[in-house]
C-alpha cells in the first residue's frame, strides 16, 4: 500500500547526509552484479541559494497568495476554496497564510510513481535523482530527411520505446504531440495509449478536458486489473499546466488537476513562468511568482482529495529579451530551475523540474553543452524528477530520436557525478600503493582494479573512446552518424510488451489508433 508520509514542510531542507552516503553502489538484477548508476541516486550538494534567502522568498510567496491571488478561477474552485478558509477579492482567489499552511502540512509526500513493471519504480523522497523525457514539442526530425515535420502518433511511440530501451533515462513523459489526431479526446487518449504500450517505464502524459481524464482512468483502471490497484501502485501521471501566468488559472486545466485528484491519477502542478515576460525580470520575484501559482494549483488539489499525489512544478523559464523567446540552454536557465528545485525542498515537497531544453536544432555542440549545464545542475541540486532531459531540440519545439541515444550517454555520466566519493581503508588501498609502487609500477592487474572497473566506472554506449588513428580508420564517424544508426537498430528490434493486463479489445473499447 502507499505510505501516507505526510511531514511538516521545511524538514527537507537540509537533506539526511547520512542516508546519502550510503549505497554508493546499487545491485542490479539477478547476476547483474553493483552498478555504477541508477535511477533515484541522491544529490543536492548544489544549492545556489543559502537557506536565509528561502526563507525571504516564501514570506513573498504567501505574501502573494494571500494579497494579490490568481484571477480566472472556475466557481467550483472558488467555492471550494473560499469554504477552506480562502476569499475572493476584486474578482481574484486568495490563499490566507493559515490555509496555505495547513494545505502544506497536510500535502502527501515521499511517495512512488511506478512502471509497469517493479524495476521502474520512482521513489520520490529526499533529493532522489531521476532523469525523463518530455516537451510535447509538435515537430520531429525526420532521420531520413534530416528536416523537421509534423509528428505523428507512430512517431510517439517510437520515442517511448526508444527510452523503454535506454537505462539512463527512467521515465517516459510526453515528448511529442501527436499531429495526425483529429479531435482533442483522440490526442489525449492516443498519447496515452501510445506512451503506455510503448514503454514499462512511468509515463507522464496531459488531458485537455476533465472527461479525458476520466476516461484516461478508466483505462489504467483497465490495465492495472482495477481502480484500487492502480492507486497502489500508480503507473501514468498527468502533466497539468493550470496556471497562465501571470497569476491567472487555466480554467479548464483547473478542472483536469480536480479531476485527476477525484480519480486517484498523479499530478503535476506545472507552471512555466517566463522571465521578464510573464513573470518579473528578477529571477527571485519570477522564482516567488512560480512558486505561490504553483502551490496554488496544488493546494486545490489537495482541497479536492487530501491523499492526491502532486508534485511540485514550479518552472521559471528564461526569455531571451531580444526577441522575447523562450531560451533553454543559457546558464540562467539552469541557475533559476536549481533554485526552483531548492524551494521543493524547503517544503519537503517531491519536485519536478525542467533541463536540457536545448536551443540548437540538432545534435550538435551547442545541444551538448546547454543540456549538459542545465541538467548537471538540476541533478546536482537534487531534483526529484528530471523532464526534458533527453531528445529535445529548438527550444523545446523539436524531437530527435537519436538525440535520445545520444543523451542517454550524456545522463549516464551526469548520474556518476551524483556518486560521492567513497573513502574507507580498502579505497585508500595503502598496501595496493605500497606494493605497485616497489614493483609492477601499474595497477591495471590489481585485484581492487579488476574488482571495481564496473561497478566504479561508467563506460559510455556510443561516445567515441578510440585513438584518432582507429576513429579514421573507422570511416571518421559523427556522434550523430553513430546515434542514428543505433537508433534504427533499436527501432527495428525493439517491441516491447508489457501491458499489465489489457485483455481483448482495449482499442476498440476506448476508440485507439492501430500501433
Amino acid at each position: 500500500m502507499i505510505t501516507d508520509d505526510r511531514q511538516k514542510p521545511g524538514r527537507g531542507r537540509r537533506g539526511t547526509r547520512r542516508g546519502e552516503r550510503q549505497g554508493l553502489t546499487q545491485t542490479g538484477g539477478a547476476g547483474d552484479g553493483p552498478r555504477p548508476v541508477w535511477p533515484g541516486m541522491p544529490a543536492g550538494r548544489y544549492q545556489p541559494l543559502p537557506e536565509s534567502d528561502l526563507e525571504v522568498i516564501h514570506q513573498g510567496v504567501l505574501a502573494i497568495l494571500e494579497r494579490t491571488g490568481l484571477s480566472h478561477a472556475p466557481e467550483a474552485t472558488v467555492e471550494r476554496v473560499v469554504a477552506a478558509g480562502g476569499r475572493l477579492d476584486r474578482g481574484r482567489l486568495c490563499f490566507p497564510e493559515p490555509l496555505v499552511r495547513r494545505a502544506l502540512e497536510g500535502m502527501r509526500r515521499n511517495f512512488t510513481l511506478h512502471g509497469q513493471r517493479p524495476e521502474h519504480a520512482l521513489r520520490l523522497s529526499s533529493r532522489r535523482v531521476h532523469m525523463g523525457s518530455g516537451g510535447a514539442a509538435p515537430s520531429i526530425l525526420d532521420m531520413e530527411t534530416r528536416r523537421y515535420r509534423d509528428a505523428t502518433l507512430r512517431d510517439l511511440y517510437d520515442a517511448a520505446r526508444l527510452v523503454d530501451a535506454l537505462p539512463n533515462v527512467h521515465f517516459f513523459s510526453r515528448s511529442l504531440v501527436a499531429r495526425d489526431m483529429p479531435d482533442e479526446r483522440s490526442l489525449d487518449l492516443n498519447t496515452a495509449w501510445a506512451c503506455l504500450k510503448g514503454t514499462a517505464k512511468h509515463v507522464c502524459v496531459s488531458a485537455s478536458h476533465p472527461e479525458h481524464v476520466r476516461e484516461i482512468a478508466a483505462m489504467c483502471y483497465r490495465l492495472a486489473g482495477s481502480r484500487e490497484h492502480f492507486i497502489e501502485r500508480p503507473f501514468l501521471s498527468l502533466n497539468i499546466n493550470h496556471v497562465t501566468p501571470p497569476l491567472r488559472f487555466a480554467q479548464d486545466a483547473v478542472a483536469v488537476i480536480e479531476a485527476a485528484a477525484l480519480h486517484g491519477i498523479p499530478a503535476h502542478a506545472n507552471v512555466f513562468g517566463q522571465v521578464g515576460a510573464s513573470s518579473p525580470v528578477s529571477l527571485a520575484g519570477s522564482l516567488a511568482q512560480t512558486v505561490a501559482e504553483a502551490l496554488a494549483g496544488m493546494i486545490v488539489a489537495w482541497l479536492v482529495n487530501p491523499d492526491a499525489l502532486v508534485l511540485f512544478g514550479a518552472k521559471p523559464m528564461i526569455t531571451d529579451l531580444r526577441t522575447g523567446a523562450m531560451s533553454g540552454g543559457g546558464g540562467e536557465q539552469a541557475m533559476v530551475m536549481a533554485a526552483a528545485t531548492q524551494m521543493a525542498q524547503y517544503y519537503n515537497l517531491p519536485g519536478v523540474s525542467i533541463a536540457g531544453a536545448a536551443d540548437s536544432k540538432i545534435a550538435d555542440a551547442q545541444s551538448g553543452y546547454e543540456k549538459s549545464l542545465s541538467v548537471v545542475l538540476a541533478a546536482q541540486a537534487g531534483s526529484n524528477l528530471i523532464t526534458q532531459a533527453c531528445g529535445m531540440q529548438a527550444s523545446l519545439m523539436g524531437c530527435a530520436l537519436e538525440s535520445y541515444v545520444i543523451d542517454n550517454d550524456m545522463l549516464g555520466a551526469i548520474l556518476s557525478s551524483l556518486r560521492q566519493v567513497e573513502v574507507s581503508p580498502e579505497t585508500l588501498a595503502l598496501d595496493d600503493i605500497d606494493r605497485v609502487a616497489t614493483g609492477t609500477g601499474h595497477f591495471l592487474g590489481e585485484a581492487l582494479t579488476m574488482a571495481r572497473m564496473k561497478s566504479d566506472f561508467l563506460y559510455p554506449a556510443l561516445a567515441d573512446r578510440r585513438p584518432p588513428g582507429e576513429w579514421e580508420d573507422a570511416g571518421s564517424p559523427d556522434i550523430r552518424d553513430l546515434a542514428i544508426r543505433r537508433t534504427r537498430a533499436i527501432l527495428q528490434e525493439h517491441a516491447p510488451d508489457h501491458t499489465l493486463a489489457p485483455g481483448p479489445g482495449i482499442e476498440a473499447e476506448f476508440g485507439l489508433q492501430p500501433l
